[in-house]
Formats: structure tokens, sequence, C-alpha cells
């Protein structure tokens, strides 16, 4: 059976099953794939719990109040991963970008194996997208801070991302309107970012939020998602990710 740990956003987490259940459905109920869906939406929000580098800390009030953010969010994590693994899950899937941040010390206390978003995506990325082009990344600001991305893509791929003026106009507010179930507004709302992107001439834009990929293709089938020449879309590629592993 399949874990999966949402609520960050629900929107997001739901989207994750709608991909799974469409792309891999059953001629009867019987065919379609075991999933256990915890949507912790109290898991504290992601991007205000990731404070500045150490390096970058003015004071150590800081640190200490940076560090107690970061504990905070990794226990509640890892409480919603212990209940994924006592429902007997063989794995876990987190449709969370930002929450990746998290993904190492969270594997350390986790006995089942959880599937590394961004890793997936990188993967994917490799088998569409010739090496050393550019990639544009649309993601929360702490995705970006935290380099989720960053530290897998820069050796393979140049990232590229939109400016400071867009990534709060645009980006953010594109974000919070899904969240808030304004999805035809975000879907208005995040276009001057990807025109920048494709002004960029990056060759591929990897929706590096949950979010984003509800907004990009509001009220469109799923095979107009699949075919997508220039998105990547990280909840559908964790759920071509996560039945292959189920099936195994």
């Amino acid at each position: 059976m399949i874990g999966i740990l949402g609520g960050m956003g629900t929107q997001a987490g739901l989207d994750f099953c709608n991909k799974l259940a469409i792309q891999y459905r059953g001629k009867i109920d019987q065919d379609y794939p075991l999933f256990f869906l915890y949507n912790k939406s109290n898991i504290p929000g992601r991007p205000e719990s990731i404070g500045k580098t150490t390096g970058e800390l003015s004071n150590r009030f800081e640190n200490i109040t940076s560090k107690k953010k970061y504990e905070k969010v990794l226990k509640s994590l890892v409480d919603g991963c212990k209940k994924l693994e006592k429902a007997k899950c063989k794995f876990i899937v987190i449709p969370c970008n930002t929450a990746h941040y998290w993904y190492q010390d969270l594997r350390k206390k986790i006995k089942i194996p959880i599937i590394n978003m961004p890793k997936e995506v990188f993967i994917h990325t490799k088998k569409n997208c010739k090496k050393n082009s550019k990639i544009g990344l649309l993601a929360t600001e702490g995705t970006l801070k935290t380099e989720v991305y960053d530290k897998i893509f820069n050796k393979n791929y140049k990232l590229f991302f939109p400016n400071n003026k867009l990534q709060k106009q645009s980006v953010n507010k594109a974000i919070k309107d899904v969240k808030m179930g304004n999805v035809k507004r975000a879907a208005k709302i995040i276009q001057p970012a990807i025109n920048f992107l494709i002004k960029n001439k990056c060759k591929k834009i990897i929706l590096g939020c949950t979010e984003l990929p509800i907004a990009i293709f509001a009220f469109k089938s799923i095979k107009t998602v699949k075919s997508s020449k220039i998105f990547l879309d990280p909840n559908l590629i964790l759920a071509n990710a996560a039945m292959k592993k189920y099936k195994s």
C-alpha cells in the first residue's frame, strides 16, 4: 500500500491522489492501487519555518529560533510518517516540494522508504532534456532559499528563476490563491512568471510547488498535463514513480 503524507496543502495532496487514480484506473474497483492518504494539514508552514542559513545569522537568538522551527516541522512530519508506517504502508510519498528540505533527517527516523520527489523530477528531466540546458523553476521562496532542487540539478543543468518582483507578485500570490481555492485567479496571476522564463529561453519549467500544476492546468484534462512540452509536474512524476515502486 502507498502511504501519502498530504495536507501541504490539502489541494495538492488531492491532486496527487487524482493523478494516481486517473493514470492507473482499472476496469473495476479492485484494479485500482491501494493507498492511504493522511491529510496532515496541521504541519507548521514549511516556507515560514525556514530561517537564514547558519553563515548569515546575525545573532545567537536567530540561530536558536530557526532551529526550533526546523525541529517543530520535522517532528510533525515524523509523526505523520509513523502513522503511515503503522497503517502498514510499504513506502511513503510527500506531495510537497518544500517539505523535502527535511528529507534527510526524516529518512533517519522512518523505517520504510520515502520517495524523494525532487530526485524523481531530476531523473525524469535527464530522460527528456539535454545536459546543460536552462531549466526554469517556479517554487516557494522556501524551496528556492534551501536549494532543494539546486543541489540535485546544478551539476547537469542551469536552473533559472523569476526575479524578486515576479516571485512575490506572481508566484507567491498564485500559490496562496490555490490554497484559498481561487484557482481561476491563480491561473492568471502565474502567467507573467511563466512568460518571463520562456522569454529567457528555458527549455523546461519545473512547477516546484504542488499548488502550481493546479493553477496552470486548471480545468484541463490529464492528457493535456501529460503532453505538456514545457512544464514538468512533480506531482505527476511522483505518481509515476510511486506506481513503479508499487508494482515492483
